[in-house]
């Protein structure tokens, strides 16, 4: 029998020898699991943030209806209070308004009064597109818009700034219109 050489001896040696496997498996696993859990995470916080708007809008809404008139001073107020809704996420970028819109005798939707905070009110008289049979003729809708500008703090699936958006319509519950007084 021809003696060995030492590295075939190695490589056979090294072939059969299965001590390191499950470290070269982690190794080649652990930066897949961790970016699926830094990504998974990510996701969880902007689809919160995405929540907490859309819970903004409704609430502040919701508020509003409550009531038979009220002032600028009161709805900075109630602006303020959807700053609170946020938390934990900054509210800086949260923008909202909140409209009043009649549907008229000629099937036309126009604001009653409107004021914002971020978001420019809208003009006394305009005409605001609403969802179909929401109103009929003569019918009040308060009408609340948030837009927030949602920065992760991992930039790692959502590098850039993420804009929500949302919408909520809600009839006056005391008085057919509600009253505005700046």
């Amino acid at each position: 029998m021809p003696p060995r050489t030492a590295p075939a001896g190695l490589f056979r040696r090294l072939r059969g020898d299965r001590r390191g496997v499950s470290a070269v498996e982690f190794a080649m696993l652990a930066p897949v699991m961790i970016a699926m859990y830094f990504g998974l995470a990510e996701f969880c916080q902007g689809f919160m943030a995405q929540k907490r708007a859309g819970h903004t809008a409704s609430i502040v809404a919701d508020l509003i209806t409550q009531r038979k008139a009220v002032t600028g001073a009161e709805l900075d107020d109630l602006f303020n209070v959807g700053g609170q809704i946020m938390k934990p996420f900054p509210a800086g970028t949260l923008k909202i308004r909140a409209s009043s819109v009649t549907r008229g005798t000629d099937d036309v939707n126009r604001v009653g009064w409107s004021r914002g905070k971020g978001l420019t009110a809208r003009a006394t008289g305009s005409t605001v597109a609403l969802p179909t049979g929401l109103v009929q003729r003569g019918q009040t809708v308060i009408f609340t818009e948030t837009t927030y500008d949602y920065d992760s703090p991992v930039d790692y699936l959502m590098p850039a700034i993420t804009r929500f958006s949302h919408n909520f319509y809600m009839r006056p519950r005391e008085v057919e219109t509600i009253t505005y007084t700046p």
